[in-house]
């Protein structure tokens, strides 16, 4: 399943990224998470990371279509899963604080400051556009930084679930900037 996601979200790359809306692009889109979804249950993986999985689909239905009257929507599955995701790897860290494999030292503090800050200057560049949106942007903003600096919680052998947290955060800047 994981060679299938990778397939799936290439093809998307290749000849869906900048289409406009269709079902088959909504169905490309959302396959390559889907796959990460079934793979995840198929190998008996914990339950928050198959509903984070899952809830990121949905996302990506949602945006897959019309982003503008679809959004909100998207928003809300997306931020759904960043508090899965919040719950899974706070889980996980705390397992591995107990047996002393994290440590929480001054890169890791620098590390989640920054993610704070550049969300920070992001929600204050878009402040003016959002408009209705300005708060559900909000609760959405402060869920991924909560995702992202959950996932610097947690051992280095981790740092590839790190990496994916971090180019989260930047696709959801550079899609919120195109927004």
């Amino acid at each position: 399943m994981l060679l299938a996601a990778i397939a799936i979200a290439a093809i998307y790359g290749v000849f869906f990224l900048g289409r406009r809306p269709s079902p088959l692009r909504t169905i490309v889109k959302t396959g390559a998470v889907a796959a990460l979804a079934v793979s995840a249950l198929a190998n008996a993986s914990p339950v928050t990371l198959i509903a984070a999985l899952a809830l990121s689909a949905v996302g990506d239905a949602f945006l897959a279509g019309d982003g503008r009257r679809w959004l909100p929507y998207g928003l809300a599955a997306f931020l759904a899963a960043h508090i899965a995701y919040i719950g899974l790897f706070g889980t996980q860290a705390a397992i591995y604080r107990s047996f002393g494999a994290v440590d929480i030292d001054a890169a890791r503090i620098a590390a989640m400051a920054v993610t704070v800050l550049v969300a920070g200057l992001m929600v204050r560049w878009l402040w003016g556009s959002l408009g209705a949106l300005r708060f559900p942007v909000l609760a959405y903003v402060a869920a991924i930084v909560g995702m992202v600096c959950a996932s610097f919680m947690l051992p280095g052998m981790m740092a590839a679930v790190m990496l994916g947290a971090v180019a989260f955060f930047a696709s959801d800047g550079i899609l919120s900037a195109q927004l």
